[in-house]
């Protein structure tokens, strides 16, 4: 029996993509090789978008080539684009696939099979909620971001492709879906746009929950706002990325966006619909970024209903054009900075999560966790992190929890 090991770094997109090859070989009869099993196929989805990212890549690059001597490896995602040569020169096993033929990495490393199954996802390992790729590609050019010279220009799939994933994820147990992408708010499909597809992919018999990864503030129109506050089963909880509260380095960073226009999105979600929270990334340490900019973020951040900050210190990526600034940050104010950004999130995020306690409300459950033993983690509708006795229940329970304190990892709940 053939067996393989898939390793994912980075993004939801790549997640989607490894769970499509995982389903792709176990059609072709292979069978995920175990702890200390040796594998006869190994694929690795790198990220690039930090130099951290990069020595990730590498490290389970080398993991594997050790522990599975007699393997064909195949090397995917953003790094296998932007280091193409260096990756080969590591070792003559491995194969590179581009990110523009991610969908034939099968084929391509298994040439002596025959009718390969399609690209597309019927679970999701290890997970309760399933991301579903709907668009790839990113036409924005920020000045930081190395991601639209290794994933190409924007493009999307069709609504009726997308549909026909989730109405199988749903047939198969999921309850939750996250619609994901590079730069989700240029999906287009013949002059319908996201919130179509929300509004579609919303009315699928069976679905509980449906969400939106990762948008820009300006991309939230009317029309997508409505989709999103009013549909059957959509969540009132977005991504919607910062960067900086800065409009100084908004600019600079080429996001096409201010402080005030993200501002007014999110205000005007949370009066149509209270109980609206969100997540967001920031850039500290960005080039040229003053004491008077990071101070406009801190200001910014204390201001709106975060549930959860993702931060990342400025990594310098060759072939941006934010890699040739002058005043680049040192490491030592960016990691103060740092700091102070974490300790506020984390103070923001109790807030929020406070004003919640004593309420009833619905919690998808997820996993078990060693931090908790006898408990299990979920997140509500608007995606506050709660923990719940495991008791009889187990991941995948949608269950109505009243939420009776809240401490620094999240809220407990009992359920009801």
């Amino acid at each position: 029996m053939k067996r393989f090991k898939v390793v994912t770094l980075g993004c939801r997109t790549n997640q989607y993509e490894s769970q499509a090859y995982t389903d792709q070989l176990r059609q072709l009869g292979y069978v995920p090789a175990l702890e200390g099993e040796e594998a006869d196929l190994c694929v690795v989805n790198t990220c690039t978008v930090t130099e951290s990212a990069d020595r990730s890549s590498r490290y389970e690059i080398r993991s594997l080539l050790k522990q599975n001597p007699r393997a064909k490896v195949a090397v995917t995602g953003c790094m296998a684009d932007s280091a193409s040569n260096l990756l080969r020169a590591m070792d003559e096993r491995i194969e590179i696939v581009p990110n523009g033929k991610k969908d034939q990495l099968v084929a391509q490393m298994l040439p002596e099979q025959e009718n390969f199954p399609e690209f597309h996802i019927q679970a999701f390992d290890a997970h309760t909620r399933a991301f579903v790729k709907v668009q790839d590609g990113c036409d924005s050019y920020c000045t930081y971001c190395i991601i639209p010279y290794v994933r190409g220009r924007s493009r999307s799939r069709t609504i009726e492709d997308v549909l026909v994933e989730c109405r199988k994820l749903v047939e198969n147990g999921f309850k939750e879906i996250v619609l994901t992408g590079i730069n989700i708010g240029d999906f287009e499909d013949q002059g319908k746009r996201l919130a179509d597809l929300v509004r579609a992919v919303d009315q699928i018999e069976g679905l509980k929950r449906l969400r939106i990864s990762s948008i820009d503030p300006d991309e939230i129109d009317e029309d997508l706002r409505d989709a999103v506050l009013n549909g059957r089963c959509t969540c009132p909880s977005m991504h919607i990325v910062l960067q900086s509260g800065s409009n100084v380095v908004l600019k600079r960073m080429n996001r096409k966006y201010t402080r005030q226009i993200f501002m007014q999105t999110v205000e005007e979600l949370v009066r149509l619909k209270p109980d609206f929270t969100l997540t967001t990334d920031v850039i500290v340490g960005f080039p040229g970024e003053s004491d008077a900019d990071f101070a406009d973020t801190m200001e910014l951040v204390s201001s709106l209903p975060f549930a959860k900050i993702h931060m990342f210190p400025y990594s310098k990526r060759e072939r941006t054009r934010a890699a040739l600034y002058p005043n680049q940050i040192p490491p030592d104010v960016m990691n103060k900075r740092k700091q102070a950004l974490l300790r506020l999130a984390e103070q923001r995020g109790f807030a929020l999560r406070d004003q919640f306690v004593g309420r009833t409300m619905s919690v998808l459950l997820e996993q078990n966790e060693e931090a908790r033993p006898g408990f299990l983690s979920g997140h509500t509708e608007n995606f506050l992190r709660v923990w719940v006795r495991s008791g009889s229940y187990q991941p995948n329970d949608l269950i109505d929890v009243e939420l009776v304190a809240n401490e620094p990892d999240g809220l407990i709940g009992l359920a009801r």
